[in-house]
């Protein structure tokens, strides 16, 4: 007998969330900001039971990763996790990452990887967070320019007062990208 497929939620809150989740950097650190943003459905209804989880370089675009060549950064570990609340809003406070290599030498534009987990969905979905401030180094990042250009700015955050804004649509119009990984 086989076990039936089920899908990665809605009982996220069972074991993955944890009190320092979405806090990527301690408060008062020198440079941080807040990502914010939204989860909906595909009929623009906010999901209240999504999980968003991050994970980046540095300022310096090293990871904090055994694996990294360049070197561990001490203190900074570069995953944030935060569930959604019952509006479907989500935040994860950060330092902006740096520029990572790319494949064949080429370097990859600053941007944050996003999985989100939420009812209905047999695996995560994967992102990017891409900024408005580098567009120099967005336009050459080679990930980026694989995305149809009428669908990039699904990627493209939003610059607000203390951060940006990332909303996250999992399907229907304005879809945001999610990469086969």
């Amino acid at each position: 007998m086989t076990t039936p497929s089920q899908t990665v939620g809605p009982y996220l809150a069972i074991g993955l969330p944890w009190e320092d989740g979405p806090a990527v950097v301690p408060e008062g650190t020198e440079g941080a900001v807040w990502i914010r943003g939204t989860v909906t459905d595909g009929e623009g209804n906010p999901v209240p039971d999504a999980m968003v989880e991050t994970w980046q370089a540095d300022p310096q675009g090293r990871f904090d990763h055994p694996d990294d060549p360049r070197g561990r950064v001490p203190g900074f570990r570069g995953f944030g996790r935060c569930p959604t609340q019952p509006d479907g809003s989500y935040e994860i406070r950060t330092l902006l990452p740096g520029a990572v290599p790319g494949e064949g030498g080429a370097v990859q534009a600053p941007h944050i990887d996003v999985s989100v987990f939420a009812r209905g969905l047999l695996n995560r979905v994967v992102t990017r967070i891409y900024f408005p401030d580098n567009a120099e180094a967005n336009a050459a990042d080679a990930v980026l320019n694989s995305v149809p250009q009428e669908r990039r700015g699904t990627l493209i955050a939003a610059k607000t007062a203390d951060g940006y804004r990332f909303d996250v649509r999992l399907q229907g119009e304005a879809e945001t990208v999610f990469f086969d990984v």
